[in-house]
């Protein structure tokens, strides 16, 4: 049964209520896992997708398939860095199932806002120094920019946060083979604000 609070105090009460979410599957959605949850917290970093794949499905775990692979090649981090850095959350929580035509399903405009409460408390509870939309549905929730192209290989500010928009890694794009410059210089971005972490 779908838990949501009319506030929280911390990113693990939070992530308690999100692991019994069922908000999507009680408006009728056809969703194929549970949410997928962050299993640490305290990152200054946040990662925002589009939806949970198979993988991430099963394990409830994100980016744990070939396209985070791929993410973490492209950001120069092994997995446990990754997750260290990375607070990673999506605009819709469960794998949303199979495409007819080819990848994954996208969320319904409904699901996408059935699943903000959730994303809307975390910046809150987080308030991250870098936040890093990944593909063309989180870059329009985030940025409100329609299209890679013009925004890929660019820095915004959002709310007191630095926004640096990553193309998809998944296989099912052609976007990035297309534009290899454009996504070496994204990637180059984020690991140089990263580095300022350190600083």
């Amino acid at each position: 049964m779908t838990r949501r609070r009319s506030s929280y105090r911390s990113v693990a009460s939070l992530q308690r209520d999100l692991a019994v979410c069922r908000a999507c599957a009680e408006a009728g959605y056809p969703l194929e896992s549970l949410p997928v949850r962050n299993l640490q917290f305290g990152q200054r970093a946040y990662m925002y997708g589009q939806a949970p794949g198979v993988e991430e499905g099963k394990e409830r775990r994100p980016w744990r398939g070939r396209a985070g692979r791929t993410l973490r090649r492209w950001l120069e981090l092994d997995e446990d860095e990754f997750y260290a850095t990375f607070y990673c959350a999506s605009v819709t929580r469960c794998f949303p199932g199979r495409d007819s035509r080819r990848g994954d399903r996208k969320p319904s405009p409904h699901e996408q806002e059935l699943c903000s409460f959730w994303h809307q408390w975390e910046l809150e509870l987080l308030r991250p120094r870098l936040i890093v939309p990944v593909g063309g549905l989180a870059i329009e929730r985030l940025l409100g920019i329609k299209g890679l192209t013009s925004c890929i290989g660019s820095v915004y500010e959002r709310d007191g946060s630095t926004v640096i928009p990553l193309p998809h890694p998944s296989g099912a794009s052609a976007w990035t083979s297309m534009n290899r410059d454009l996504t070496e210089r994204a990637g180059r971005l984020v690991r140089e604000e990263l580095a300022k972490f350190q600083g």
